[in-house]
């Protein structure tokens, strides 16, 4: 059991000011002066009751059960900083918050919204100040020792946007007591709305965006409705508020439709008026001439003919700033393009402890919206696998964790997530009544942006629904084209379209173009698709495209490029699990029979074989495989095959049975010798009759010859070598082997030069030459690592 405070504990916040001027200035004498100054917080604090819970670089996170201790561990600490000898220009000021409230303890970590409270009183002081809120000073007031007083500081909005608080200066005998202004937000002229809940996460993305913004003087936040962009943005401006004297202003643009209002709705934040003639534009450049401000422009998106009133301004002031949310980038000169990612989710296949995982992000969000609106809810370690499946359920978007944590009230994460499961939407419901009706559901989202989109959009939008994680360039072209149902535009400039819109989303991660859909977007287009009466055209060019796919790849799984086709076929495996469960689902059973018999070598060589069984069970059961012959040959080989893998050679001998009995009737010499070629296999690996398996090979080899199928040859020469290996006839196993090793290697088969020279080193170690055997085990291992 953890033995940190729980219930009523006031936290502790504090980091040194200016810590990098004094890192330049100290050079290495830095680490010393570091070590001093945790050194006098660890002891004056411990001292005094605190629980350390954290400390990055210069900062500390401290708890403790008592108000009154914090306040004398905090003047502790300022005194003895102030009386240790530092370095010339080393003098180390810290500032110090003090907040008091009710907290969620999830194994070591401190969850709720006391905690940013007390981080952003934390960052209003100055180096050598104590702040109080008001909570800490109605506990303490008239309770401490002598030498500590407290001043009334008056109200101030923190830069955690939320509503003004009173805040107290700890006054300290001894220790300077005037100081500047606060760092709030009164220190700024700003229009900055209030936020009634705490900003979670989003550290490095804040960070990243305020070095961005002092670069580009244009900045567009960009990201799928949901996202957090308009919180993120009004987070960024909250904390660059200090670098711009002549104001930091918030203009909404939800409700305009008309981007020649642009200006005036910048205009009327600003609270500047257009006198005669003059157009709001004019107006407004004069008037930001000679200011340092920062605008903020909300939910652009819907007015992107309005993006040159961004460059007209910026180039009317040197000293102004424009940071931009939208869905869509506006592509005008000088935009530096931000786009903002869901929440960090945790890995549901490696969940860490209940305190790392209340950490990520989305848990974190969820935990914390969760006791908004159920005080009592605790997440244990019982329901933690839920809350982080629903997070991950709802691809981490800020608003959907959010509409989920409201219905914790009504459901408990198992039960929330088991709905998920089921149906987003309607587990979701409505939101905030007071939020924009755009923001009320998650639908309503994704609606908002799907209305701005035109006939062709909207038609792309729908069939890259089918595409289950995502489709190449290639992929998408052969399934949502042509250019004609788009608008006239080609697929590739549509796709770019959808992502400028923040529909779709670019991957990075490949040389070629590639692009992803959110989860919750895909299942709102995808009911879009099935309104149209176009619904079952695009899943079977969908199907088409995957086994074109297929087929393509198993001419390479044997070769060098095997490692490269098989990552490749990786990515897109949801893809081709959608497409065979269309076959299946729409009665299509030569397709169905196509792609399970053009795929198992992929569910084979990746580890997959269970579910590639299970997949060609269903596709062996359709109705009417026997009137597509070639088709059905294929999908034994493959049970046949995957059965073999798995080691369950009475199963791969059914299936191979009947393979053979069917080309046999079908007459295909190519087929014939690669069923018997097959057939043999199980026999040979159980040897009960090695000499049936020897007869089938050697039955195989002279078709493959006339065939002058060489891969063919050389797998029937390994299948010998093996047959005479069990019966430890070495030396003709080692002649066999060699055999198919060498024709192996002139055709650049690796996968089989793999497997025979494994089974080579096998023999060769057999016949007593330990060093013989090696080097033909360290070539085999490097073919199978590579793959």
């Amino acid at each position: 059991m953890s033995d940190l405070p729980t219930g009523t504990v006031t936290f502790y916040f504090s980091d040194i000011e200016g810590s990098t001027r004094l890192i330049q200035q100290l050079g290495d004498r830095y680490p010393e002066v570091l070590l001093a100054h945790h050194n006098i917080q660890r002891e004056s604090l411990a001292a005094n009751g605190g629980h350390e819970l954290r400390t990055e670089g210069d900062s500390f996170f401290i708890v403790f059960d008592s108000a009154v201790k914090a306040c004398v561990g905090a003047a502790a600490v300022q005194k003895a900083l102030s009386e240790y000898h530092w370095p010339d220009g080393g003098q180390v000021q810290v500032r110090i918050g003090l907040h008091t409230g009710e907290a969620t303890l999830v194994g070591n970590e401190y969850l709720g919204i006391d905690v940013h409270r007390a981080a952003r009183v934390a960052s209003a002081a100055h180096g050598g100040q104590v702040i109080l809120s008001e909570t800490t000073h109605a506990l303490v007031d008239h309770a401490l020792p002598p030498a500590i007083t407290l001043k009334d500081l008056g109200m101030h909005r923190l830069k955690d946007l939320a509503r003004p608080e009173r805040l107290f200066q700890l006054m300290v005998d001894g220790l300077p007591a005037e100081f500047p202004k606060l760092r709030t937000l009164e220190a700024t002229p700003n229009n900055l709305p209030t936020q009634l809940t705490s900003f979670i996460g989003r550290d490095d993305q804040v960070r990243d965006a305020k070095v961005l913004l002092a670069r580009a003087r244009l900045l567009t936040l960009t990201g799928p409705g949901g996202t957090g962009k308009t919180r993120l943005s009004l987070q960024i401006a909250a904390d660059v508020m200090d670098q711009f004297p002549d104001g930091v202003y918030f203009v909404p643009l939800s409700a305009v439709h008309d981007p020649e209002l642009v200006p005036s709705a910048i205009a009327q934040a600003l609270s500047v008026q257009s006198t005669g003639s003059r157009r709001p534009i004019e107006v407004l450049v004069d008037y930001l001439h000679d200011k340092r401000m920062l605008l903020v422009l909300d939910n652009f998106e819907q007015l992107l003919p309005a993006a040159p009133v961004t460059t007209t301004l910026l180039e009317g002031s040197l000293g102004l700033r424009v940071l931009v949310s939208s869905r869509a980038v506006l592509h005008v000169y000088g935009e530096q393009e931000f786009p903002v990612p869901p929440l960090a989710l945790p890995d549901l296949k490696a969940l860490p402890n209940l305190t790392v995982l209340s950490q990520f992000e989305a848990v974190r969000l969820f935990i914390e919206r969760a006791v908004a609106v159920k005080p009592d809810f605790e997440a244990t370690n019982e329901n933690a696998p839920a809350i982080a499946g629903i997070c991950e359920r709802v691809d981490g978007l800020p608003l959907a964790i959010e509409l989920a944590a409201a219905r914790i009230k009504l459901f408990s994460p198992q039960a929330l997530l088991s709905r998920l499961e089921k149906s987003l939407s309607a587990a979701l419901g409505t939101g905030a009544r007071d939020l924009p009706g755009r923001q009320q559901t998650l639908r309503g989202a994704i609606q908002w942006s799907y209305e701005l989109l035109d006939a062709g959009e909207r038609r792309l939008l729908a069939r890259f629904s089918v595409f289950a994680r995502g489709g190449s360039l290639e992929e998408l072209e052969a399934v949502c084209g042509p250019a004609a149902d788009l608008g006239g535009r080609e697929v590739v400039d549509a796709l770019d379209l959808l992502a400028d819109q923040s529909l779709l989303r670019r991957v990075p991660e490949f040389d070629e173009p590639r692009f992803l859909m959110l989860q919750t977007i895909r299942e709102f287009a995808a009911e879009r698709l099935a309104e149209s009466d176009e619904a079952d055209r695009i899943r079977d060019r969908h199907l088409e495209a995957f086994i074109s796919l297929a087929q393509q790849a198993q001419a390479q799984l044997f070769g060098r490029q095997r490692k490269e086709w098989l990552d490749r076929l990786e990515v897109d495996h949801d893809n081709f699990r959608s497409a065979l469960e269309w076959a299946i689902a729409s009665g299509n059973t030569r397709k169905a029979l196509c792609l399970g018999g053009s795929f198992w070598r992929y569910w084979q060589m990746r580890g997959h074989i269970h579910e590639g069984r299970a997949r060609m069970q269903e596709v062996l059961a359709m109705p009417g495989v026997e009137a597509f012959p070639n088709e059905h040959l294929q999908a034994l080989e493959a049970a046949g095959g995957l059965a073999y893998w798995q080691a369950d050679m009475a199963a791969a001998q059914v299936f191979y049975d009947a393979s053979l009995q069917l080309t046999r009737q079908v007459g295909d010499k190519r087929a014939i010798a690669n069923a018997i070629y097959n057939d043999a296999f199980p026999i040979l690996v159980v040897r009960v009759e090695p000499e049936r398996a020897r007869t089938l090979l050697r039955e195989a080899l002279p078709l493959f010859e006339e065939l002058k199928d060489e891969a063919g040859v050389g797998r029937t020469y390994w299948g010998l070598g093996n047959a005479d290996y069990f019966q430890q006839d070495f030396e003709a196993a080692r002649q066999k082997l060699q055999a198919a090793q060498a024709i192996f290697r002139r055709l650049d088969a690796r996968f089989d030069l793999a497997w025979s020279l494994h089974t080579l080193g096998l023999v060769t170690l057999k016949m007593g030459s330990v060093d013989a055997a090696r080097p033909y085990f360290t070539e085999a291992l490097t073919m199978f690592a590579e793959a």
